[in-house]
């Protein structure tokens, strides 16, 4: 399996060159020539390995089929050594929970950190400590956060031999107890870095180092954010997962709802309806942010910028520059390169928009693809919180309620609707006390977390700044 860059440079790289680069050289993202096609024999000999031997065969059998460098008794090893009981709580790793009438909750937040970037970012950890010891390198991961990215890639790069984690996130735009996580480690490989700004001014800062090569090269910088084709593929994995709980043969439809912000979990589920996974629709739930849905509802993209960006009690959607969108675009537009690296490169720099809305295109975006959209704001939040803990006796956070409030207005008779849930309640404990009254239960080690000393230094959103910081700690 090779793989070729979204702006059009088709030069064939495999798997463990994009694995430690992240962004291509000409700043496009990364994607396999194509799509494995996996058949309905092929589903249910899955959903047998799934029920009968578990999560990690599973991811073993759906990686290798990107992954053709790493020998397969070592993918086998490192799936085995990612998706435990103890890492992740349970044995069936993302249960899935019956909500209401077709609509399910996927539990992706059982990992350390209590949110869904665990199920990636476990497996990253031990990709990169593989992958650096067979080559005798090391990575300096410099990453942007927007709230639970950050804690997931500190909790597993910490100790992690020959990495070094630089993370970005925006002074007070995450939750104290998102903050407390990440803060709080004082592992010398981890590096905090609040940035004056929003999210998207730290995802910037990220692409503009990742689009220095030559500073890139010098310090050996990679990136563990979803533009990191690695991560992205890692979430593929529960989407078979989820599927395989809610129906019982392969003939069978589902849909899924994706709480979203850099469109990088929905992009997965994209993957795998490309693969051949009986997805019906695959429906993109913003919050107040609302860039995602606009374009879906009217073929305009149009970033917003610091100022116009948001900040609400779902702040992990915070973004108004969803990067992995380029990866759909991509495949929207026939896989045209240049149309693309005109569109997501100078183009949205120049003017911050596009316009689909006339490319015949367009229209694919649900007939061929299955994208739907819809948004939620922070009354629609509580409310849906209240309801979902008083009628159900389910607790849910505050972005997952986004989810679950956007995939009510898509139910299709007959078809399971799974929402996924993206973090546990304690890590938006204000909100959840206004919906419902009652503080959410915190797992016994995260106890006092937030009042833990704090190592982390503040910057504004200087390009220079940051590479000076990175290269005085690289030495």
């Amino acid at each position: 399996m090779n793989y070729i860059s979204t702006r059009g440079d088709q030069s064939p790289k495999h798997f463990c060159e994009i694995l430690l680069e992240g962004l291509a050289p000409d700043g496009g993202l990364y994607l396999p020539e194509h799509y494995p096609q996996v058949d309905g024999a092929t589903l249910e000999r899955w959903r047998a390995v799934y029920h009968e031997v578990g999560y990690a065969e599973l991811a073993f059998e759906i990686l290798s089929l990107y992954i053709d460098d790493i020998p397969a008794p070592d993918l086998r090893a490192i799936c085995h050594k990612t998706y435990t009981a103890e890492v992740f709580g349970t044995g069936e790793i993302v249960p899935l929970r019956h909500l209401e009438n077709d609509i399910w909750l996927e539990a992706l937040s059982n990992g350390p950190t209590l949110a869904f970037k665990d199920l990636a970012m476990q497996l990253l950890g031990h990709l990169f400590e593989y992958e650096l010891a067979r080559r005798g390198e090391e990575l300096n991961i410099l990453g942007a956060t927007s709230g639970d990215t950050g804690s997931a890639a500190e909790y597993a790069m910490r100790g992690k031999k020959g990495v070094r984690v630089f993370m970005t996130s925006p002074v007070n735009r995450m939750s104290p107890f998102q903050q407390a996580q990440m803060f709080s480690l004082m592992d010398e490989n981890i590096h905090n870095i609040a940035i004056d700004g929003v999210f998207d001014d730290c995802q910037d800062l990220v692409k503009a180092v990742s689009n220095d090569l030559e500073f890139k090269r010098q310090y050996k910088i990679g990136t563990v954010n979803s533009i990191n084709w690695a991560r992205l593929l890692a979430q593929v994995v529960y989407y078979f997962a989820g599927y395989f709980q809610a129906t019982e043969s392969s003939g069978k439809k589902v849909s899924f709802t994706v709480p979203s912000g850099n469109f990088g979990n929905v992009c997965a589920g994209h993957v795998a309806r490309m693969m051949g996974l009986p997805i019906a629709k695959l429906v993109v739930a913003t919050n107040e942010n609302d860039v995602l849905d606009e374009f879906f509802k009217t073929g305009v993209y149009r970033v917003r910028s610091s100022a116009d960006t948001h900040e609400t009690s779902s702040p992990s959607m915070d973004i108004s520059k969803a990067s992995n969108f380029e990866r759909f675009v991509f495949d929207l537009l026939g896989r045209d390169g240049e149309r693309v690296k005109s569109l997501f490169g100078d183009g949205l720099a120049r003017v911050g928009r596009f316009d689909l809305s006339q490319h015949p295109a367009f229209n694919q975006t649900t007939l061929r693809y299955g994208f739907q959209s819809g948004q939620s704001s922070h009354a629609d939040r509580l409310a849906t919180i209240k309801d979902s803990f008083e009628r159900f006796g389910m607790l849910i956070d505050t972005h997952t309620a986004d989810g679950v409030k956007v995939a009510r207005e898509h139910l299709q008779p007959g078809v399971p609707m799974i929402v996924l849930e993206t973090a546990l309640p304690i890590k938006f404990a204000e909100t959840i006390v206004e919906a419902t009254g009652r503080e959410p239960d915190r797992p016994p080690r995260f106890v006092g977390i937030e009042a833990l000393p704090k190592r982390v230094i503040r910057m504004a959103a200087d390009l220079q700044a940051l590479k000076s910081y990175i290269a005085e700690h690289c030495a």
